[in-house]
Formats: structure tokens, sequence, C-alpha cells
């Protein structure tokens, strides 16, 4: 008996933790459907207007290499194209080698039958008058382009570069000399012909090829009375210098006889 008192009131107990339980499960269950909302999607908006364009992006891998093809076939010959323009014309070649003899031609007509030995003499004499004529000639333009004159002597200046002995065969072979100043009129008057012709120095008859030293005009007369050596010559320069120049300024100076210049020839007024 004491057991089922007992028994009784925890049942009671029971019952009313589970009715509070249940009282307060409900209360949360209905707060919680008062806050329960159903969302319903609306209506498709309009579009928006176009983003910028983005940054670019990471290079990507490099892909593997290709395999080599195959070489194709050779294509066909095209046309012939326009000719181009003419080039101009090539150096001369070399002469080529002599060919050979060709053969004989065959024997001409007989000829005329004369005395032949008097008309070669002839054109041998025509010849050799040609040959002065024409030395005549290009001396004579040599004179036409001036001279200079003192009261016994023409003086004519010679524009061919002639080594010192061809310059005086030349005037000799005129009737001449080269120049010899053996005063100071001469002197002075082949210096302003050098000067007037734009020259610095020409050859002139003096020079000491007989004796070392021993300086005299090409005719072999002596040097006693007149000299217009520069100052510190002669000096005989690499023991080489046998021959004598004038310069603008009409001083001389020793000289090798082997390179060529201009000259000045001597003339006697009565030998003319």
């Amino acid at each position: 008996m004491i057991g089922e008192k007992l028994l009784l009131p925890m049942i009671l107990m029971s019952v009313l933790s589970l009715l509070t339980l249940q009282t307060s499960y409900g209360q949360q269950l209905a707060e919680e459907s008062c806050t329960f909302q159903i969302l319903v999607p609306g209506l498709k908006g309009e579009p928006g207007e176009k983003g910028q364009k983005g940054a670019p992006g990471r290079p990507g891998r490099l892909g593997p290499s290709g395999g080599i093809g195959q070489i194709g076939l050779k294509g066909q010959k095209g046309i012939m194209g326009h000719y181009g323009k003419v080039g101009p014309s090539g150096m001369k070649g070399v002469k080529g080698d002599m060919g050979d003899p060709g053969p004989t031609g065959p024997n001409g007509d007989p000829g005329v039958p004369c005395e032949c030995t008097p008309m070669r003499k002839m054109i041998g004499e025509m010849d050799i008058l040609v040959a002065q004529l024409s030395s005549e000639l290009k001396f004579i333009k040599n004179a036409v382009a001036g001279i200079k004159e003192t009261d016994s002597k023409v003086y004519l200046l010679v524009k061919e570069e002639k080594r010192y002995s061809d310059a005086e065969v030349y005037c000799q072979t005129r009737g001449g000399h080269l120049a010899m100043p053996k005063d100071e009129g001469a002197n002075t008057a082949i210096a302003e012909y050098i000067t007037e012709a734009g020259l610095t120095r020409v050859y002139i008859g003096i020079n000491d090829l007989h004796r070392e030293g021993v300086f005299t005009y090409v005719d072999l007369s002596a040097m006693t009375t007149f000299s217009k050596w520069r100052k510190g010559e002669p000096n005989n320069a690499y023991d080489d210098e046998d021959c004598a120049e004038m310069v603008a300024s009409g001083e001389w100076t020793d000289v090798a006889c082997l390179p060529t210049m201009f000259f000045v020839c001597e003339f006697d007024k009565d030998s003319l």
C-alpha cells in the first residue's frame, strides 16, 4: 500500500511535466509560424549596360611544336618576263691571243715597171722636212705665248718639262742655249718672265758638270763678274746637285739634273 501511495504522486508529476513541455513547445511553434514568409519570384528586369573590357588574361602555356611538314612539289616554270633596261657597258677586256695565220692569198697583178729609187728618195726627204716643220711649229707656238728681250738677247720660256741635258739640246737645235744671266738686267728680265708666266722655278744654263764645285755657264764661259746665288747656295745637297735653277725672285739654287721642269732658252739677236 505504501508503494502504491508513492507511485501515484510520481505518475502525476511525470504527466504534469509532459503537459508543461507540450505547452511550451506549442507556444514556440506558434511563435515561429507567425514569422514564416513565402517568397514569390518577381518579373524579369531590363537588361543592364555592357560592362567595361576586362584586363587581359595571363598568357597560356606554350603549345607543343608542330611537326615538320612535307616539302611541296616544285611548281611549273612561269612565263618569261619583260626584258630589262640595257645596263652600262663593261670595262674593256684584255686583248686576246693572236689567232692562227690565215691562208695565203692569191698573187696580185704585176705592177707597172718604174724607176722607184728617185721616188723613194723624194719621199724620205719629205718625211724629214715634215718632222722639221712639226718641230718648228711647236717652237713657234711657244714663241707666240710671248718672249723677253734685252739689248742683245731674246729669251723664250719653254713650257715642256725636260731633264737638264734634254732642255739644253732643245735650245741648241734652235740656235741657242739655256739662259745664261750674266748681268743684273738679263737676270731681272728672266725673273719677270717666270713671274708673269705664274711659275716658281725653271732650269737655267749654269752647272758644275765638268768640275765639281766650279760652276760655269753652258757655253763653258766662266762666272767671274756676276752671280745671284741664294744664301746658303750652292750646297750640293745629297752630293747630287750639279745643275741650276732660277726661282721667281731671281735667285739661283743648285739642283739635281735628272728631274724634269720648264726652262728658258737664250738666243743672240744677231743670229735671228
